[in-house]
């Protein structure tokens, strides 16, 4: 079967059968060999015969190298050194060395520039790496990019305007260097940087900045950029807003389709002794690349691949050259007739120079519109066979090459490749991450190498379903099977994983606090973990944890062991060193240590199985420093927000040898959620502020939320300890959420729904009497009711509301009607009360009488939607109400003063009513004469710009005047 015409329409909905079937020819045009590097790369046919199946799980072992943010920070990337040794990034600039068994210190420290997702971000290291001692890292300098100014709370400076002209947006523009620099011993010599590639960048606004850096067996450097344009202001299609006030930074087609920008792309240049680089042949343009004839002076030689949106993590075929890249797509939860496709994804091999469709294209070729966000209408469909850049942002070629047809493409809970579609990819978020191909060495002397069985195949992860496979690939360099892989290991959001000199699989886990590990530090579960293929014993796990980790001396430590394991199950003996010297301390499981005097210790557990394997685990003690306390005191935990509000927030920070905190010093940032991971926002520096949260971002049938972050770094402490930096986050919840975007759930079947109101086609059903589903965190402040929207079974039944568990304290209910008729949707209300503070709220369905599905399979209800009735987060203003005076004879003239104040500080509005029918005023200050006597309350109401509103009330007397008497 021949593949899809290139540019081929969409349907409304998730993409129809027969569109599958007309797609499942499109790795048929792939060759089986193919001119890399100028030479002849074989097929994957001869890595020789494949196993039928893979090994057990049993059969693998995860190792810890690095955990937890004081050693891996924000987990992004990582590269394996030829000696076993692992460097890898967190995107506050620290470069961490960890080496097992031994534990980890920091090689260097970056400054850069923060703000959105920007930062330090890959990392590699070339194939010479043992006599140059190079290390190359891409990360956002700081240079003189403006930032907040912590003494105007009420502006961001740190933020390029959204609208504007040239002159507005030119001091966000910037660059992202690719730089070199020298590890000696366990440091990398900032001293020793050499710029290699500037790569622009438009700062002040998000997402999607980058990126991963890769060498190939002939010593190029890959480097893969993301489109660095703000998606949030076109409904979740194509960001091509082309509007000539409008900043740039909203038009992919000014880089991704640009042929004249090095971002959305993938880039291939090779570094040079003297630190700059050349271009290797094979390239898309320039004179020995692909398209050698084209205007030199309208395209950049070091572009490999362009049209992507966000190719995060990609791989190099050590033997065939190959790359392997993860895209991401739009993020739409339906496609549109008349704007695009949904959130598709996308798994690309890349064997030659080629685009890859974006913003034109995305997925199988499916196109997108030409939208104009000026009149909000649509225009023609983009060709994909033949597309053309027409954008006023353009610098380069007007015509481009033809977009690419991805390896593998999924969207929701199906996967597309090779003709196929199937569930083996599961339901959830949608981020790929492309991983290494394995290379069997049967040379190799290691214990821990992986089997001859997977010589060839691609390992791929996603960060937010939390699962890693590996993939067949077949004689023809196709995807022929999919198999999960190491089910059995604890990594919770895979994010970058290398292969080592010793054959073992080295993966860097950005940890399960997703949303909040980006802005506030890391994830307490992120870590960097080394999985061995092991024949006989597994080594054990160790964990430690501290109840304190800094203070001043004489400091009392209680460690704790909870968390190690065998994988066997046998039993552990422990050995602590509590100071770093190398004897054992104390082998209880959970000892107490005081530590005298001041110094910074590497405390290590190391634990035994009875095969004699062990495992270790290390964390820092330092004496002589108190790590700050960080506490958001507002906004609430959980809270709840209407896109738009202006919300204020409040830090509060302590620290015993800084004293009175300088809050130029406190940085708060804040971070877009989307399906489990948050794209960076807003940056401020100070204690208190303002924040707007921006127009919706997505469809609320989709898993948002709203992340704030707070952090401070101390000046240190006594002499040679290290300064330290505490923490806090804030996760807030939207006014509509789907109910199938649970945190837990206990019975519940996610279903195809049809409510004319919409919802994203998906609801919770299938329930039983005690199922639940459950959301964290929610904060109840300002809510009033819960507004659900269901559809009843023909029994009905009840949902109770509770805090913190499915018995947990009963905050309200709502009663859903049995429909004896066909199903119907409705709204059911649940007034509630708020608790105080953050809580995991519980859903709990109820009705005794529902049999046990599928006997009854949907009798008692689906529900679509849960909408939090009331002010939520946003406060009212407060209101005041004076008048003078208050009492005296007809005809009485008053004077009313009204004054008011917003937490926000939004804009605000007066009235007053004076109590007297079709009287009123709407200033602040007012004048009324009452003619009549009698008591007349006056209200005055003031309102925010959200239309929150506070009244105040003044009672006025009026007694009846005096009549002079005649003579």
């Amino acid at each position: 079967m021949t593949g899809p015409a290139v540019g081929q329409h969409r349907k409304v909905g998730l993409v129809s059968t027969s569109t599958l079937l007309r797609v499942r020819g499109l790795v048929a045009g792939l060759t089986a060999c193919t001119l890399f590097v100028g030479q002849l790369v074989l097929s994957q046919a001869s890595a020789g015969a494949v196993s039928d199946e893979p090994p057990a799980g049993d059969k693998f072992e995860q190792i810890t190298l690095a955990f937890g943010p004081d050693q891996v920070g924000e987990a992004l990337a990582l590269a394996v050194l030829p000696d076993g040794r692992v460097l890898h990034t967190s995107r506050d600039g620290r470069v961490f060395l960890s080496e097992e068994g031994v534990g980890t210190t920091v090689a260097a420290r970056i400054p850069v520039y923060r703000h959105d997702e920007e930062g330090l971000q890959g990392i590699a290291v070339p194939p010479d790496f043992a006599q140059s001692r190079w290390v190359y890292v891409m990360y956002a300098p700081r240079l003189d990019t403006p930032e907040d100014d912590p003494t105007t709370p009420g502006v961001n400076e740190g933020d390029a305007p959204s609208e504007g002209s040239a002159e507005d947006f030119e001091p966000y523009k910037s660059e992202t260097y690719v730089s070199r620099f020298r590890l000696e011993g366990d440091v990398m010599d900032r001293a020793s940087e050499q710029t290699v590639l500037k790569i622009p960048a438009d700062r002040g606004l998000c997402c999607h900045v980058g990126g991963d850096l890769n060498f190939d067996g002939a010593g190029n450097l890959l480097i893969s950029t993301g489109d660095d344009t703000n998606p949030f202001s076109s409904d979740g299609y194509t960001p091509i807003d082309e509007r000539p006030n409008r900043n740039p930074a909203y038009d992919a087609q000014r880089t991704s389709a640009n042929t004249n920008d090095l971002r959305g792309k993938i880039l291939r240049i090779r570094p040079t002794a003297d630190g700059g680089y050349t271009i290797p042949e094979g390239n898309l343009f320039g004179s020995n690349g692909k398209y050698p004839d084209v205007d030199a002076a309208k395209v950049r030689p070091e572009i490999y691949a362009m049209g992507f949106r966000n190719p995060f993590r990609f791989s190099v075929d050590p033997k065939t050259g190959w790359l392997h890249v993860g895209e991401y797509g739009p993020d739409a939860a339906t496609e549109s007739d008349t704007r695009g496709p949904s959130g598709l994804v996308e798994v690309n091999q890349i064997r030659e120079a080629g685009n890859y469709g974006w913003p034109y294209c995305s997925g199988p070729n499916l196109n997108f519109d030409d939208y104009d966000f000026a009149t909000g209408q649509s225009g023609p469909e983009f060709n994909c066979d033949a597309p053309v850049n027409e954008s006023p942002n353009n610098t380069g070629l007007r015509e481009l090459p033809p977009a690419e047809h991805p390896w593998i493409w999924y969207d929701g809970d199906t996967v597309h490749y090779d003709g196929k579609s199937t569930d083996e990819f599961g339901s959830g978020g949608e981020a790929p991450m492309g991983g290494p191909v394995y290379r069997f060495d049967p040379e190799l002397a290691s214990d821990t190498k992986f089997p001859a069985y997977f010589d060839g195949h691609f390992f791929m992860g996603d960060w937010s379903r939390g699962w890693m496979k590996e993939i067949e690939i077949g004689a023809e360099g196709q995807p022929a099977r999919i198999n999960p892989f190491f089910d059995s290991g604890t990594m919770a959001a895979p994010m970058d994983f290398e292969f080592g000199p010793d054959g073992s699989l080295y993966v860097v886990d950005y940890g399960s606090a997703s949303y909040g590990g980006m802005y506030a530090g890391g994830s307490p579960d992120a870590a960097v973990y080394k999985i061995n293929h092991v024949d006989g014993s597994r080594a054990p796990t160790a964990r430690v944890s501290a109840d304190r980790t800094s203070g001043t001396a004489p400091l009392t430590v209680a460690f704790s062991s909870a968390g190690s394991r065998d994988p066997e199950g046998d039993p552990l003996t422990y050995s602590w060193d509590f100071d770093g010297d190398g004897s054992t301390d104390a082998t209880d499981a959970d000892p107490t240590h005081t530590y005298g005097g001041n110094g910074t210790f590497t405390s290590r557990l190391t634990v035994t199985d009875g095969a004699g394997r062990t495992g270790t685990a290390t964390e820092r003690i330092v004496v002589g420093n108190d790590r700050p306390t960080v506490t958001i005191k507002r906004p609430a935990n959980g809270g709840v927000y209407d896109y738009g509000d202006r919300l204020s927030f409040e830090v509060e920070v302590t620290d015993p040898q800084d004293g009175a905190v300088d809050c130029g010093r406190v940085r708060v940032e804040t971070a877009l959620g989307h399906n489990e991971h948050a794209h960076g926002d807003q940056s401020f520096t100070g204690c208190t502020g303002t924040v707007t949260v921006p127009a919706a971002w997505e469809p609320d049938t989709q898993s948002s939320f709203y992340v704030i972050s707070a952090s401070y770094t101390d000046d240190g402490g006594a002499e040679g300890t290290p300064a330290l930096t505490g923490s806090d986050a804030a996760v807030l919840q939207p006014r509509t959420k789907q109910a199938e975007h649970f945190s837990r759930q206990s019975g519940v079947k996610v279903l195809e729904a049809s409510d004319p109101q919409g919802g994203g086609g998906r609801a919770v059903g299938e329930l039983e009497d005690g199922d639940h589903v459950s959301y964290e965190p929610v904060d109840l402040t300002g809510i009033d009711r819960l507004d659900l929207r269901v559809a009843a079974g023909s029994l009905g039944g009840e949902i109770e509301v509770r805090a913190d568990a499915p018995d947990g304290p009963l905050l309200g209910s709502a009663e859903v009607p049995g429909n004896l008729g066909a199903r119907s949707w409705t709204t059911v209300q649940a007034p509630v009360r708020d608790p105080g503070g953050s809580h995991e709220l519980f859903l709990v369905f109820r009705n005794p009488l529902v049999p046990p599905t599928p006997v009854a399979a949907d009798s008692m209800m689906v529900v679509n939607s849960i909408e939090f009735a009331g002010t939520g987060l946003n406060s009212p203003p407060t209101a005041q109400a004076s008048a003078t005076p208050t009492s005296g004879a007809a005809p009485l003239t008053v004077e009313f003063t009204g004054r008011g104040s917003d937490p926000e500080g939004d804009a605000l509005s007066y009235h007053w009513d004076f109590g007297v029918p079709e009287e009123g005023a709407d200033t602040a200050t007012a004048r009324y004469t009452y003619t009549r006597p009698g008591s007349h309350t006056a209200v005055l109401t003031v309102t925010d710009a959200q239309g929150n509103a506070e009244r105040d009330t003044v009672e006025i007397s009026v007694a009846e005047g005096r009549t002079r008497s005649r003579r």
